[in-house]
């Protein structure tokens, strides 16, 4: 698993493209939505920061995810699965693109602040629900990504796919966000947070358990 996370961090460096498309498109977007609030002289609610942001963090994290085995070719996964267990391949997916969906998120959030201001009253319940949810997005979003690769419109398959799964997710995510930025207490959040931990749990679990059936295909 180790040597298959390598080699994900490694091709990425090849592949340069694809991490800098990525930030383009974080950073054009929140661009304009400062360009578009500026000439309201940057009036924007904090409801309508929290929905920004998780519409941009949605569609980044759908856009660096979709590509973990849309991407490869069909050789390679033969020749996988010749030396490495399904499971090690999952597992190392799953660590690369949150560490990756993490990595875009604090990106985004630190542009929000540059661009947007901040609302966040509890930054770091804010930061530990971003730390949950990227997780959460790349745990759903790898398995979804290893079953429309095998199909054909493998793109638009990810796309139908991945809003059921993430619905889940988004909406604890909203709801603890609206907490921290209305400066809750950090105990009304707890619960939430476990739920939120306890849908990360079962989508890795189930991705663990149902990889190998779909690799095996």
């Amino acid at each position: 698993m180790y040597t298959l996370l390598l080699k994900e961090f490694q091709l990425e460096l090849r592949r340069k493209s694809v991490l800098s498309g990525l930030a383009l498109y974080l950073i054009s977007t929140i661009f304009i939505c400062y360009l578009t609030f500026s000439l309201r002289n940057n009036q924007i609610t904090p409801l309508v920061w929290s929905a920004l942001f998780w519409i941009i963090i949605l569609f980044t994290a759908v856009s660096t995810v979709a590509k973990s085995f849309i991407g490869e070719k069909k050789g390679k996964e033969i020749y996988y699965y010749s030396i490495v267990k399904p499971e090690a391949v999952i597992l190392s997916k799953i660590i690369y693109n949150f560490i990756l969906c993490a990595l875009l998120s604090f990106t985004g959030l630190v542009l929000f602040i540059l661009f947007l201001k901040n609302p966040i009253q509890d930054l770091l319940l804010f930061v530990l629900l971003l730390l949950l949810t990227s997780f959460g997005l790349s745990s759903a979003l790898t398995l979804l990504s290893g079953i429309a690769a095998k199909a054909n419109n493998s793109s638009i398959l990810m796309s139908i796919l991945g809003f059921p799964a993430v619905l889940s997710i988004l909406l604890m995510a909203i709801k603890i966000s609206k907490n921290s930025i209305d400066g809750l207490d950090r105990s009304v959040s707890w619960d939430d947070l476990l739920v939120l931990a306890a849908i990360n749990c079962i989508s890795t679990a189930l991705s663990y358990l149902l990889f190998p059936y779909i690799w095996r295909s």
